[in-house]
């Protein structure tokens, strides 16, 4: 007898990438962080709720610096506070070693009031006052200057000053990668960085100490790195031999990857992000086999943020409504808004339930608590079904995310550091009414009448 014809049905994937064993059919469950159950966390200290990681910020860091330490004899790294500026983060960085790395006077001040010599701040950023340069160069931090500007008003201080400033130029270049980062610093390759040399070596009261360099964002291969290194090397030599002047350190800045998943990548990031052993080969490749001499070896700086915290930081919330959309695709509403995961603009975020009994993935979107369209965590995830009240937890959340976090329809959550005995410790308390009470204040004709 003939078997009844079926027609085929073709259906849009939305979410998951099939290999050749099929979509995958479980989903990791994270029930605690650090050990730390995750139902213990939200019960003190509510949800949404950010939790860093101290073992996991010394494992990585230590990780980072015994890749470039066993290639290079002089290595130091500066914390990146645009990264995150929680005071309890940069103490830990600061713990293990690192220098502190700033673009604003709120962050430099940020900087002394945790302890850090004015010594060991390397001060980078566009937006540098008057003011600023004056309190940078009486602590005698380095002033990587940015701009023909910045560094005319500098001259101009240090012209009356009592101390020498300490400086570095930032230079852009080519190296292969587009789009080229050209707004920050002096180019290589038209002569404005030799400009920009030359004018400091004329001065009395300015020292040339070093070279700073930023090449981008994210970074998924090392090799413009080598390209950088290289010729950072190449112009320390050249400015050894124009003015007989040895620089003391060569900074690479930051910008490399974590294992975060961009929008659009056809493979996870925890797959493609280069290793700190990958980066540190074609730096430190790079400066050793430049022909600088052996005794006369730059310090290599390092500004690295992303790829150090990253890891660290999760974010708990919970589930508010499940919904149907249009197509029939199924949809949650979660505490999370892009106004706390700004990252999630960019980032395809790894999120799970912390507990599920079901074995059924079904393609959803995964929304925000927020009144605007755009507040979407994931657009399309294979996720199981959850009941309103249970929780979830991204992972990967450490960098940008409290430095760029917006006050927007809803209130700041807790942030909480589980240290590296598992005690947790309440680091940055949500805001309440209060919070903004504090800051504002009614024209005496717009006062409520019962104030």
């Amino acid at each position: 007898m003939k078997e009844r014809y079926e027609k085929p049905v073709i259906s849009r994937i939305n979410a998951g990438i099939p290999d050749k064993f099929g979509m995958s059919s479980r989903i990791r469950q994270v029930s605690s962080i650090n050990n730390v159950p995750v139902q213990q966390i939200v019960e003190q200290y509510g949800s949404p709720c950010f939790v860093i990681s101290e073992q996991t910020i010394r494992n990585t860091y230590k990780d980072a610096y015994r890749a470039f330490s066993t290639r290079y004899p002089k290595v130091q790294f500066a914390w990146s506070y645009k990264t995150n500026y929680l005071d309890a983060v940069c103490q830990v960085f600061h713990n293990e070693g690192s220098w502190a790395e700033v673009v604003s006077i709120f962050e430099y001040e940020k900087a002394l009031a945790n302890g850090v010599p004015g010594n060991r701040i390397l001060f980078n950023g566009p937006e540098k006052s008057a003011d600023d340069l004056i309190k940078a160069v009486q602590n005698g931090s380095y002033i990587h200057i940015d701009h023909f500007d910045e560094l005319y008003t500098l001259i101009g201080i240090t012209q009356n000053a009592d101390k020498t400033a300490k400086v570095a130029i930032r230079i852009n270049m080519d190296t292969g990668v587009y789009p080229k980062w050209d707004r920050f610093g002096f180019n290589l390759e038209n002569g404005e960085a030799w400009n920009a040399i030359t004018r400091i070596m004329m001065q009395d009261k300015m020292e040339l100490v070093g070279l700073h360099t930023h090449i981008g964002t994210y970074m998924m291969t090392p090799d413009p790195y080598g390209v950088a290194a290289a010729k950072m090397s190449k112009l320390m030599i050249d400015i050894e031999n124009r003015f007989n002047h040895t620089l003391t350190y060569i900074d690479l800045g930051g910008g490399f990857a974590s294992k975060n998943t961009l929008k659009g990548a056809y493979l996870p990031g925890k797959d493609t992000c280069p290793s700190f052993d990958q980066y540190a080969d074609a730096i430190t490749n790079a400066i050793i086999s430049s022909g600088i001499d052996i005794d006369k070896l730059p310090t290599l700086f390092l500004e690295t943020g992303r790829a150090l915290i990253d890891d660290a930081g999760y974010l708990i919330g919970s589930v508010k409504a499940n919904k149907r959309l249009s197509d029939g695709r199924k949809s949650l509403v979660i505490d999370i808004g892009v106004n706390n995961l700004f990252t999630s603009f960019w980032y395809n975020h790894d999120i799970f339930p912390a507990f599920t009994e079901s074995k059924v993935l079904e393609d959803t979107t995964i929304y925000g608590p927020l009144c605007m369209n755009i507040d979407i965590i994931r657009e399309a995830i294979l996720f199981p079904p959850l009941e309103p009240g249970d929780n979830v937890v991204i992972e990967r959340i450490g960098a940008y995310n409290m430095t760029q976090w917006l006050q927007f329809i809803t209130l700041r959550p807790n942030i909480v550091l589980i240290d590296t005995k598992g005690q947790m410790h309440l680091i940055r308390k949500q805001e309440t009414i209060d919070t903004f009470k504090a800051q504002e204040q009614y024209p005496e004709h717009l006062k409520p009448k019962e104030i």
